[in-house]
């Protein structure tokens, strides 16, 4: 018999506690990640009120220097702690995966020159429409269609670029290249990225409008993964019979893999806390996993390196909490935590290597506490032992703790 009924992950997308003891290996604009620490830096730099995170333990989060603005609590209400990443690397994906159980031992490739002729000139035989080469390059995703939109509106020609991650985007203005046309051509990007030298974690579709001076991306985003190398818990959750809920960019993420009920894309942070609320409060979801993904974070703030609007969006969840919380069943748990670092204090436009929070609630806990620090794998650890299931290839379970 499972202890919780429900368990309902949610990823703040980017939501770093503070640099992993790694952080150096990876590097950020030549700039290494030792000195990152996302929520630190917000905190410090244009403050950061969180009351409800910090009731559940988010100020309590073992660290060197305690988050300025976010208090321990005496006596929490949930279980906290911070946890770090194994796998080779600081992206979505590998971050994601490694949450459900898996070791990526061999990081993706990556494009800091720009992806290789032989791969433009393809998708260009494919589309039939030409590539801007001088956005072929890492690059910020609002950057890039500021420089080149006003082109690709003249001309037609495609915008492909990259980023420190192992991804291939292509910008595409919905009036100029049609979204089916822009999805098309990214399926075929797919297809000649799945063997090395270029095995990408990720090719996304992100489509934008609007005029010169004035472009927007869309929620039209869609991503295309390679599906996970091996089971991970998802997985055996399914083929326990196990329901699995997907909010947000997660089926996406896993390339549908172990979702049994995919609950769709999300335009933003509220709209995903939105079909959080409606996938709890199914009739049908008496049993089972909820996993959602918050993006804005990340791709909103994070990556515009803007602290004042990164620290709104997360003000903003935090009201939002208490509706989640209302929301659960006696034998819910909640769990929150993230995928990676996104400092927007720090050096560049990418992710940051840090340790990610944790925190654990449900209307049961008659306990609370800090648990010891571990890794991102015993997320599906935990989750696993709840369920009755094997566990994927790395994580200890911390379900014993939390009473």
């Amino acid at each position: 018999m499972s202890r919780f009924n429900r368990i309902h992950l949610v990823v703040l997308d980017s939501v770093g506690i503070g640099a992993a003891p790694d952080a150096n290996d990876f590097v950020n604009a030549a700039v290494p990640d030792g000195a990152s620490d996302t929520l630190g830096h917000i905190s410090k730099t244009v403050g950061l009120e969180v009351p409800n995170m910090a009731k559940l333990g988010l100020g309590n989060i073992p660290r060197e220097v305690p988050l300025k603005t976010v208090p321990a609590e005496a006596n929490p209400t949930g279980y906290a702690t911070k946890l770090e990443e194994v796998s080779l690397g600081k992206d979505t994906m590998t971050g994601h995966w490694e949450i459900m159980g898996l070791n990526i031992t061999e990081p993706f490739d990556t494009f800091w020159d720009g992806f290789p002729e032989e791969i433009l000139t393809k998708i260009e035989e494919f589309s039939g429409r030409k590539i801007i080469r001088e956005a072929n390059k890492p690059y910020s995703g609002t950057a890039v269609i500021d420089d080149f939109g006003p082109r690709q509106m003249e001309t037609g020609e495609l915008i492909v670029y990259t980023s420190a991650d192992p991804v291939l985007q292509i910008a595409a203005h919905e009036d100029v290249i049609p979204l089916d046309e822009l999805y098309r051509i990214c399926e075929y990007a797919r297809s000649i990225t799945l063997e090395r030298p270029a095995l990408l974690g990720r090719i996304i579709a992100r489509p934008y409008v609007g005029e010169p001076g004035n472009f927007s991306r869309t929620a039209n985003r869609h991503d295309y993964a390679v599906s996970p190398f091996e089971d991970n818990v998802l997985n055996k959750l399914a083929e326990a019979g196990v329901p699995t809920y997907s909010v947000g960019k997660i089926s996406d993420i896993f390339n549908g893999s172990g979702i049994t009920n995919d609950m769709g894309h999300t335009k933003s942070n509220m709209h995903g806390v939105d079909v959080l609320l409606e996938t709890i409060k199914l009739p049908e979801f008496e049993k089972g996993f909820s996993f959602t993904n918050l993006v804005d974070f990340d791709a909103v703030y994070g990556h515009r390196r803007n602290p004042a609007g990164y620290r709104d969006c997360l003000q903003e969840f935090d009201a939002r909490l208490p509706e989640i919380l209302a929301a659960m069943k006696e034998d819910d748990l909640l769990l929150i935590t993230a995928d990676h670092g996104n400092d927007p204090t720090y050096a560049g436009t990418d992710h940051t290597r840090e340790y990610v929070p944790l925190l654990a609630y449900s209307p049961s806990f008659k306990g609370h506490g800090t648990l010891p620090v571990g890794h991102f794998s015993d997320i599906s650890a935990t989750i696993a032992e709840n369920f009755g299931v094997d566990k994927a290839m790395i994580g200890e379970s911390f379900l014993q703790s939390l009473v």
